[in-house]
């Protein structure tokens, strides 16, 4: 199959958008329906606020923690075998977790099994639909991504429905059945072979103890073909090295550190307003419909944001709108705690479903920046997979906050805290990248330190081992500048 030089940025890309769509559906969407299961379950079991709360964390750190497996079939195997597969698992999760007798049960079906699931479809589709756009991204991504806010906004007040007419159990088992829609998602996401993929021979069949038919051998073959892993073990540390070596990029380090804050703070929002609407007099029916309020203008933000940050006034400050939308949601966990009657507790759904959506929109979008589209499906298979430890630990964390205070004051607090941090950390960074590449300049316009490069080697690795890709190709266009004069 001949190459593609560049995505097609259409055509059956759209395809994909709508496949990724239905998978944040049945997979975002779904496991933030699992709250409202929270009150039933607490009832049904007799447990308190804490061990109840483990459900939805199990879920959604299993579908975290598991997404590198994800990458992993996905570029091994097949997207579409592994789409395939995480949607029966998770469609088997749900339907064992109908039957449950205890909370022990529902941890190992509803959470481990179902997140497992998950995490076969959620990342290798998201990292599919980096793979056909480049100058549409952001909004590709933002109608994908929009498949939680609407999933939410029409499931919410389905599953309380359902809960009614057929108990918990019921209602677990139709979810069962309509997740199985995974599987027909998977068969949509058509592989595309791109150019860049397939860049260089490794370094490794330049030895000369390899003979040159062996080197036609492995030319005529992927270079990350499991044939070739068994053929030789140079060639699979070769592979793993490639697909990881983005670890050690300064800018992917900073991304992953506010990522485990950012998810600290917004998880146990989406376990807890529900319970908290109730705990203020807000009815059932009503705090089902903040949830959904919550998902159709994450609609919102995922489209707009999206839209917006393909144009080209803003397509260079992609990183600010991340931040800004990272850290207005952790304004709005702040002042929960005052808003306590439906009127009031509307808008904070507005808002925080708005800035949710803006930021989930922009996640893969700045990884893509970061490591480039041959790397992405790793990467956001290791930005997911950072979402596992905080998605576990907030929700237990905040219910026992719940059960020490009897308020859920200082939960709140703290997942807003945690959010500001995220987001003041990658200003911090922005900061100190712009303070460097003005000292960069400084260094590069002295022309006997320009020349000294030149004729030193090492010295010019020194310095360049220390910044990114982008100082690297400056240092390297001065450098031509000074070398012409």
């Amino acid at each position: 199959r001949a190459h593609r030089i560049g995505p097609p940025d259409g055509g059956w890309g759209w395809m994909i958008v709508a496949g990724c769509f239905l998978v944040t559906i049945c997979t975002r969407a779904v496991t933030r329906c699992i709250s409202i299961f929270f009150v039933e379950f607490q009832a049904y079991f007799g447990q308190d606020y804490a061990r109840t709360a483990w459900i939805h964390s199990i879920v959604d750190c299993a579908t975290m923690l598991c997404a590198p497996l994800g990458s992993l079939i996905s570029n091994h195997v097949s997207c579409q075998v592994g789409i395939m597969l995480g949607g029966l698992l998770a469609s088997s999760g749900l339907i064992l977790g109908s039957f449950a007798t205890s909370l022990e049960h529902l941890y190992l079906s509803l959470g481990v099994l179902t997140g497992l699931g998950f995490a076969l479809c959620y990342s290798p589709a998201i990292a599919m639909v980096g793979k056909y756009f480049n100058k549409r991204k952001a909004l590709a991504y933002g109608i994908a991504m929009s498949g939680s806010g609407i999933g939410t906004f029409i499931l919410a007040p389905v599953v309380q429905l359902l809960i009614e007419q057929f108990s918990w159990r019921g209602a677990l088992l139709i979810l069962g059945g309509f997740v199985l829609n995974l599987c027909v998602c998977g068969a949509l996401m058509r592989p595309i072979s791109l150019k860049e993929d397939h860049k260089t021979v490794p370094e490794f069949l330049e030895q000369d103890h390899i003979s040159e038919t062996e080197k036609q051998d492995f030319k005529q073959m992927s270079v990350c073909s499991p044939l070739i892993k068994v053929w030789s073990r140079e060639c699979l540390c070769y592979c793993s090295w490639k697909e990881y070596d983005f670890l050690l990029m300064p800018g992917f380090m900073v991304l992953a550190v506010s990522v485990l804050f950012m998810a600290y703070g917004c998880s146990p929002l989406f376990v807890y307003l529900v319970p908290y609407a109730l705990s203020v007099g807000v009815s059932h029916h009503q705090a089902a419909f903040l949830m959904s309020i919550l998902g159709v203008i994450d609609i919102t933000g995922n489209i707009t944001f999206g839209w917006l940050t393909d144009r080209r006034c803003l397509k260079k400050h992609r990183y600010f709108c991340y931040l800004f939308a990272v850290g207005m949601d952790g304004l709005c966990c702040l002042f929960l705690p005052v808003l306590q009657n439906f009127p009031l507790l509307v808008p904070f759904s507005f808002t925080f479903g708005y800035f949710d959506g803006a930021y989930v929109t922009l996640i893969p979008v700045m990884t893509a920046d970061v490591v480039g589209t041959s790397s992405l499906s790793s990467a956001l298979g290791v930005v997911y997979f950072l979402h596992a430890i905080p998605y576990l630990v907030s929700p237990p964390v905040a219910g026992w906050l719940v059960d020490t205070t009897g308020s859920y004051t200082a939960s709140f607090l703290l997942c807003g805290f945690s959010m500001i941090f995220s987001s003041t950390l990658l200003c911090f960074a922005r900061l100190a990248k712009k303070i460097k590449r003005t000292h960069l300049r400084s260094l590069t316009s002295d022309t006997g330190m320009k020349q000294h490069m030149w004729t030193n080697g090492a010295i010019a690795y020194s310095v360049t081992a220390e910044l990114d890709q982008k100082d690297v190709e400056f240092l390297a266009v001065d450098t031509n500048r000074c070398s012409n004069r």
